[in-house]
This record gives C-alpha cells, structure tokens and sequence, in this order.
C-alpha cells in the first residue's frame, strides 16, 4: 500500500517565519513554485505560505512586504499528513481540508510535501478526477 512517503516530493524547502514576504517571493521565483512551508527557529512546521497570500493578505491590503514576516501570514495549526500515513488517507485530508498542497511530517520533521501533481503522477485517473474535484469544492 503506498503511503504519503511515496507520493511526495522530498527536499521541501522552509521559509523561516522571521524572513520577510520580499525574500519568500524571491524563494519561490528560484524555487519555481507557489507556495513554502513556513518553518520556525526551532525548524519546525508553523504554516503554509502561498503567492496568493502575498497578493491578498499583504499587497493588496497595502502593507509593506520588506516589513511583514512570512509568519505573520502562517495562522493556525497547520494541515499535515504522517510520511507513513497512507496514500487513502493523504487523498481524504486532502479532500476534507480542501488544500492542494499537504506538508508530509515525520515525528516533527518536514520531510516533504504531497502536490495534487504528486497524486497525479502516482495515481489512477478516477481517483485523481476524485480528489481534484473534492479539493476544489468551496
């Protein structure tokens, strides 16, 4: 039974939540993604950082992002999935929390992060169509 180990995508990189939105922005262009962990000090999983949120909580709210931290951003505890959890239960927190990017954890550790890209290439087309449905529902 493959696990969300599996599906991952390994290496994710944090943004540590003192590093202001301007160096988070520029992490993602050289990272070529849409969205970062937000780590602590103590490199532990504080939040999710997306380009949207820069746009919307920040820019277009008319806050300076060379001012306003990544963690100021990252609110509540964050959706995670246990690397050894399985695929099916990866797809139902996916789907129930309707995030399309779901940081993979191992004890404390951010071991990688579960992409609807990532269940796109591991998976079934039927299943696929499933989660990408269920994710987008709002």
């Amino acid at each position: 039974m493959a696990t969300a180990r599996d599906l991952m995508t390994k290496g994710a990189e944090c943004v540590n939540s003192t590093e202001t939105l301007v160096d988070a922005a520029r992490k993602m262009r050289d990272l070529d993604v849409g969205a970062l962990p937000i780590c602590g000090e103590d490199q532990r999983l504080k939040g999710m950082l997306t380009d949207r949120d820069i746009v919307v909580k920040c820019i277009a709210e008319g806050k300076d992002p060379n001012t306003v931290r990544a963690g100021d951003l990252g609110q509540g505890k964050p959706v995670t999935i246990g690397a050894d959890d399985s695929a099916e239960e990866t797809l139902r927190t996916m789907a129930k929390y309707q995030v399309r990017r779901l940081p993979v954890i191992d004890g404390h550790q951010l071991v990688g992060i579960v992409a609807q890209a990532d269940v796109a290439r591991a998976l079934p087309n039927d299943v696929v169509g499933q989660v990408l449905e269920e994710v987008s529902e709002k």
